[in-house]
Protein backbone atom coordinates (compact mmCIF):
# COMPACT_ATOMS: atom_id res chain seq x y z
CA UNK A 1 0.00 0.00 0.00
CA UNK A 2 1.17 3.30 -0.93
CA UNK A 3 0.16 6.97 -0.30
CA UNK A 4 -2.43 7.85 -3.16
CA UNK A 5 -3.52 4.67 -3.60
CA UNK A 6 -7.16 4.44 -2.97
CA UNK A 7 -8.02 1.03 -1.61
CA UNK A 8 -11.71 -0.41 -0.35
CA UNK A 9 -11.81 -0.61 3.08
CA UNK A 10 -13.49 -1.95 6.27
CA UNK A 11 -14.62 0.52 8.38
CA UNK A 12 -15.69 -1.40 11.23
CA UNK A 13 -19.42 -1.37 13.15
CA UNK A 14 -19.98 1.94 12.92
CA UNK A 15 -18.48 2.52 9.13
CA UNK A 16 -19.23 0.54 6.47
CA UNK A 17 -17.36 -0.34 3.60
CA UNK A 18 -15.77 2.62 1.44
CA UNK A 19 -13.40 4.10 -0.71
CA UNK A 20 -10.20 5.87 1.32
CA UNK A 21 -7.12 7.02 0.01
CA UNK A 22 -3.94 6.41 1.55
CA UNK A 23 -1.75 8.57 3.26
CA UNK A 24 0.85 7.12 5.24
CA UNK A 25 3.98 6.19 4.47
CA UNK A 26 5.02 2.44 3.93
CA UNK A 27 5.48 0.79 8.16
CA UNK A 28 8.68 -1.12 8.67
CA UNK A 29 8.50 -4.68 9.69
CA UNK A 30 9.18 -3.89 13.46
CA UNK A 31 6.39 -1.12 13.49
CA UNK A 32 2.77 -1.75 13.96
CA UNK A 33 0.50 -2.45 10.66
CA UNK A 34 -1.53 0.48 10.66
CA UNK A 35 -2.82 2.62 8.00
CA UNK A 36 -3.77 6.14 7.66
CA UNK A 37 -6.52 7.56 5.36
CA UNK A 38 -9.29 9.68 4.13
CA UNK A 39 -12.51 8.04 3.31
CA UNK A 40 -14.03 9.33 -0.01
CA UNK A 41 -17.50 10.11 0.15
CA UNK A 42 -20.55 11.26 -2.37
CA UNK A 43 -21.73 13.89 0.42
CA UNK A 44 -20.01 17.31 0.05
CA UNK A 45 -20.65 19.19 3.28
CA UNK A 46 -20.17 22.99 3.73
CA UNK A 47 -18.33 25.08 1.57
CA UNK A 48 -15.96 22.25 1.02
CA UNK A 49 -12.58 23.38 2.14
CA UNK A 50 -12.43 20.24 4.07
CA UNK A 51 -13.93 18.02 1.00
CA UNK A 52 -11.83 17.95 -2.02
CA UNK A 53 -13.83 16.84 -5.30
CA UNK A 54 -12.81 13.31 -6.98
CA UNK A 55 -14.20 11.66 -10.32
CA UNK A 56 -13.24 8.29 -11.19
CA UNK A 57 -14.66 5.86 -13.75
CA UNK A 58 -16.51 3.34 -12.07
CA UNK A 59 -17.14 5.63 -8.98
CA UNK A 60 -20.06 8.03 -8.40
CA UNK A 61 -18.61 11.54 -8.32
CA UNK A 62 -17.53 12.52 -4.74
CA UNK A 63 -15.06 13.81 -2.72
CA UNK A 64 -12.21 13.08 -0.17
CA UNK A 65 -13.52 14.24 3.29
CA UNK A 66 -10.52 15.44 4.97
CA UNK A 67 -11.97 15.92 8.45
CA UNK A 68 -12.93 12.57 9.12
CA UNK A 69 -9.10 10.89 8.34
CA UNK A 70 -8.55 8.08 10.28
CA UNK A 71 -6.25 4.88 10.44
CA UNK A 72 -7.09 1.02 10.72
CA UNK A 73 -4.92 -2.26 11.17
CA UNK A 74 -3.99 -3.20 7.03
CA UNK A 75 -5.90 -6.38 7.09
CA UNK A 76 -9.26 -3.95 6.94
CA UNK A 77 -7.97 -2.73 3.68
CA UNK A 78 -9.92 -4.91 1.03
CA UNK A 79 -8.64 -4.52 -2.48
CA UNK A 80 -6.55 -1.63 -4.33
CA UNK A 81 -9.22 0.65 -6.49
CA UNK A 82 -6.83 2.76 -8.29
CA UNK A 83 -4.29 6.00 -7.97
CA UNK A 84 -4.71 9.92 -7.36
CA UNK A 85 -2.64 11.96 -9.58
CA UNK A 86 -0.24 13.93 -7.76
CA UNK A 87 -2.42 17.32 -8.15
CA UNK A 88 -5.25 15.68 -6.47
CA UNK A 89 -2.89 14.14 -3.45
CA UNK A 90 -1.23 17.40 -3.37
CA UNK A 91 -4.66 19.25 -2.83
CA UNK A 92 -5.66 16.62 -0.14
CA UNK A 93 -2.12 16.98 1.51
CA UNK A 94 -3.26 21.07 1.67
CA UNK A 95 -6.51 20.76 2.85
CA UNK A 96 -4.96 18.36 5.84
CA UNK A 97 -2.90 20.78 6.90
CA UNK A 98 -4.96 23.30 6.71
CA UNK A 99 -7.67 21.05 8.84
CA UNK A 100 -4.99 20.55 11.66
CA UNK A 101 -3.46 23.60 11.79
CA UNK A 102 -0.22 23.06 9.86
CA UNK A 103 -0.45 25.35 6.99
CA UNK A 104 3.08 26.89 7.75
CA UNK A 105 4.90 23.68 7.31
Amino acid sequence: MRRGEIWMADMGALGKVRPVLILSVPYEADERTIVSFVPRTTSVWGDGRFDVLHTARGMKDGAFAVQLIGSLPKVKFIRKLGTVSGETLAEVEAALKLWLGLEGS
